[in-house]
């Protein structure tokens, strides 16, 4: 791929709002599922979460911005978009990628219909998709 002119300060940025972010929902993800599910704790998981995921989508929609013909304003396609232009594996951007954005405009848009149970499982089981995701993003920057 032709030498893209990417804002690394502002992948940087991004990347550390992630770290951030994933570090505050790894201190979450130790409370038993009773203390999470109070408001305010799962209030604080939702914001971590969706802040996560905003940067994640930006850190894409940065680097597709700079791709001719590869900028997209939809989430899922824009995970997908990101596997296809070999940013990230391909097997990572249609499995875990394309999932995290489906989950991202899950908090935007339904997040009345976002239980305190199913964030649980997300926080315990998924964080790892943003260390992935990271790794990926400073290969391909450097």
């Amino acid at each position: 791929m032709k030498k893209l002119k990417i804002d690394k300060k502002i992948i940087f940025e991004r990347m550390k709002i992630i770290e951030i972010h994933v570090g505050r929902l790894e201190e979450i993800r130790e409370l038993s599922k009773a203390k999470f599910a109070f408001p305010d704790n799962f209030a604080i998981a939702a914001y971590n979460l969706r802040s996560a995921l905003e940067a994640t989508f930006d850190i894409c929609a940065h680097i597709l911005s700079r791709i001719p013909g590869a900028q997209i304003d939809e989430y899922k396609k824009m995970a997908l978009e990101m596997g296809r232009q070999k940013v990230i594996p391909n097997d990572f951007a249609e499995e875990n990628l394309y999932e995290m954005a489906g989950y991202r405009n899950r908090l935007t848009h339904f997040y009345f219909e976002v239980s305190a149970k199913e964030m649980h499982k997300i926080i315990q089981n998924n964080l790892d998709d943003f260390r992935v995701f990271l790794k990926h993003i400073k290969k391909f920057v450097e």
